[in-house]
């Protein structure tokens, strides 16, 4: 089974894999990646002074939902 720790090329690949068990089990691995990462640099724009709405820009969403999404991260 995939996980979010497996090597994200091999995962890559998986996603268009015509067995819907891998190509499924690849889309939840990229997408429990990518929450990973976002989180981490949300964290990085944080800590470099950036304001909530840089990150909304950045991210392409509002800056409503992206405070919402990370305010538990007490940032």
């Amino acid at each position: 089974m995939l996980t979010v720790m497996s090597d994200a090329t091999a995962v890559a690949a998986a996603a268009s894999s015509k067995d819907p068990s891998i190509g499924l089990a690849a889309v939840a691995a990229l997408r429990g990646l990518q929450e990973s990462l976002e989180e981490l640099q949300v964290t990085n724009a944080r800590d470099r002074g950036w304001s909530w709405q840089q990150i909304a820009e950045a991210l392409q969403i509002s800056r409503q939902a992206v405070h919402k999404k990370y305010r538990r991260l007490g940032l």
